[in-house]
């Protein structure tokens, strides 16, 4: 089978769409609330969780002939806490700002329904090669959720993106206010409520699978 044949293709789009772990699955809402008031934040953190769940996926697929199954769940989280402590130790180093925002929710990737569940559904199933697809695949989809709600909190929030201000200073003047209610978590909630809502009313059968 091809490297990028049509079905391991699909390990990376479908999570994006009619499989993503956010708006179909329903998992990782706490960092979708909790880190998602600037763009940056939720980019580091997408990029964090894509690093940990590929190359966790990677070695509990290449060891997954040789996991006795009684401890298969503290074998995957050894190899998950090892890199995420890798990963807090490389955003120290390289993006102090971003880590300190990101605080204690880097720790917390540990626990992160995703990740394990896709250890757990497919990488002890399938060859490292699929389970490293399907790393970034839901990672991504993952990621796009937070980004698009960063993106969105941020704007109408705080006016900026990135950090650096795009509504410009005679718009303030001349009436406009930031919408603050948008840093607050109940506004991600319902974001992440709406672009559900926008998914599923725009592909019917995640409905009538539900």
């Amino acid at each position: 089978m091809s490297a990028f044949s049509k079905k391991n293709l699909e390990l990376l789009s479908n999570p994006l769409n009619s499989n993503n772990p956010i708006t179909v699955q329903v998992l990782g809402i706490c960092s979708a609330l909790a880190i998602t008031v600037q763009l940056k934040p939720a980019v580091v953190m997408t990029l964090s969780v894509m690093a940990v769940l590929a190359f966790a996926n990677i070695i509990i697929s290449s060891l997954r002939n040789t996991i006795p199954n009684r401890i298969r769940i503290i074998v995957q989280l050894v190899v998950v806490a090892a890199l995420v402590i890798l990963v807090d130790q490389v955003l120290k180093a390289f993006v102090f700002d971003v880590s300190k925002q990101l605080s204690v929710f880097v720790g917390l990737i540990i626990t992160n329904c995703i990740i394990m569940g896709r250890l757990e559904a497919f990488a002890l199933g399938n060859k490292p090669w699929p389970a490293f697809l399907d790393g970034i695949g839901n990672a991504a989809g993952y990621g796009l959720i937070l980004i698009i709600v960063a993106f969105f909190r941020e704007f109408l929030g705080s006016g900026s993106i990135w950090g650096y201000q795009v509504i410009p200073e005679v718009a303030y003047e001349g009436g406009y206010v930031n919408n603050g209610m948008m840093i607050l978590p109940p506004m991600a909630l319902i974001t992440v409520g709406t672009i559900i809502w926008v998914q599923r009313s725009k592909n019917r059968d995640l409905i009538e699978n539900k």
